[in-house]
């Protein structure tokens, strides 16, 4: 599956799209997944889908994956080919999708394939192919909800802090983006004749974002407040590490780093259209642009995020500049409960695989389809995990995943299915 490089963003091939959902649809055949189809979606790329039946008065589970992956970005940042996959003398395997998601994909079809195509409960299996970049996949859960209706919804999309620490994810932070455009003159002037009286956009962009964050760097916009959190917390110098913080570069905001991570906002400028320092010549600038990404909290709506922080930069912007704001884009965390008969057997099931007891930990990413299934099928459990860990670094260069983590999600998967069954029979 890593060698195919199905990059679902504009652009791109889109044969190595279509070429992941074939190589997808035909690993999930092979361990005796029935009616494996293509789910056409309105706005792109196809969804993967089988089910095979429940015995009888089994529950029916929804394993869920997604096929698409980030771009490779800067070849030359790569150790080793990004769509090879590569194992290095750390032991882990290296390539673009590695982890985020195609290890998804290979741990249900390890659970599956333990099955040797007996499966002690209804499944039904659906592989995303544009999750990275779109996600029409929410719009269509409503429209075919007989089709995806099951009593539990696995969601292969996560994984623990440390290889062998097992974790279940239970909250996941909304998000809020959108881009804004400060102009103040008709076009470039030359900074020593009106340089003093004259505004500079992007002087006046860098203002506006100063005010985001306090002294201590807090989210500084009114209404954005942080929520409890009581799930575990990350030591803080194991938190550098992961981040890869400079030595000696003071870590930012208050409070634990868990709650920062998973109950708070945060804000950060992911994008900046100004003249590069290379070629720079002495002009005052006459427009200039950010995105900027707003995290949002389990509970807090992601369009009230987007509402405080245009009203923010509004409050703020100096000296009369004019403002426009464009490509919002918002999502909804979501907390996840944890105390159906799901859960129990999910706890079970990681002791079994890991040999400990597992904890619960919040996420600081968004999975936006985590709140579509909720929303049409607020009666199923969901679960989340999977063989990412932290030093995956998705979305980077150098992803990997460790190989024994994806058996140990695979063999807690197939244990899962198991139990489930046992406790079905027991009742």
């Amino acid at each position: 599956m890593v060698r195919v490089p199905s990059v679902a963003a504009p652009g791109f091939p889109r044969e190595s799209v279509l070429e992941g959902a074939r190589v997808t649809s035909d690993i999930l055949r092979s361990v005796g997944v029935q009616d494996v189809r293509l789910l056409e979606m309105p706005s792109g790329y196809p969804a993967i889908f089988g089910e095979t039946p429940a015995p009888a008065g089994m529950p029916t589970v929804l394993l869920y994956a997604h096929y698409d992956v980030q771009p490779a970005g800067v070849v030359e940042e790569w150790e080793t080919p990004p769509f090879e996959l590569t194992a290095r003398p750390d032991g882990r395997l290296y390539g673009r999708g590695a982890a985020d998601d195609k290890s998804g994909i290979a741990v249900h079809v390890a659970a599956l394939r333990s099955f040797a195509g007996q499966f002690p409960v209804g499944l039904k299996v659906l592989i995303e192919g544009e999750e990275e970049f779109g996600n029409s996949l929410a719009s269509y859960l409503p429209e075919q909800r007989d089709m995806f209706r099951a009593d539990v919804v696995v969601v292969a999309d996560a994984g623990n802090n440390h290889v062998g620490e097992p974790l279940l994810t239970t909250t996941l932070r909304g998000f809020a983006s959108q881009v804004v455009e400060v102009r103040t003159l008709q076009g470039p002037v030359h900074s020593g004749g009106f340089g003093g009286p004259t505004p500079d956009a992007l002087v006046a962009l860098i203002r506006m974002i100063a005010t985001l964050h306090d002294e201590q760097g807090n989210v500084a916009v009114k209404g954005m407040q942080s929520q409890p959190w009581r799930g575990s917390d990350i030591p803080e110098e194991e938190f550098r590490q992961l981040a890869g913080v400079l030595p000696g570069v003071d870590m930012i905001g208050s409070g634990s780093i868990a709650s920062r991570v998973c109950a708070s906002y945060s804000i950060n400028v992911v994008g900046l259209d100004a003249p590069a320092v290379q070629g720079a010549r002495n002009a005052l600038i006459d427009v200039a642009r950010a995105r900027i990404s707003v995290r949002v909290p389990p509970g807090r709506s992601g369009q009230e995020a987007l509402e405080l922080l245009t009203a923010h930069l509004k409050a703020v912007a100096p000296w009369n500049v004019q403002l426009a704001f464009s490509e919002a884009e918002t999502g909804e965390g979501h907390a996840i409960a944890t105390d159906g008969p799901a859960y129990i057997a999910a706890y079970k099931a990681l002791q079994f695989a890991y040999g400990k007891e597992a904890a619960e930990m919040g996420s600081g990413g968004s999975i936006p389809l985590i709140n579509a299934f909720a929303g049409v099928f607020p009666e199923a459990e969901i679960i989340l995990w999977g063989a990412e860990d932290a030093a995956a670094n998705i979305h980077a260069p150098n992803e990997s995943v460790d190989p024994v983590e994806i058996e140990r999600a695979a063999l807690a998967e197939a244990s899962f299915l198991a139990e489930l069954a046992r406790e079905q029979k027991v009742d």
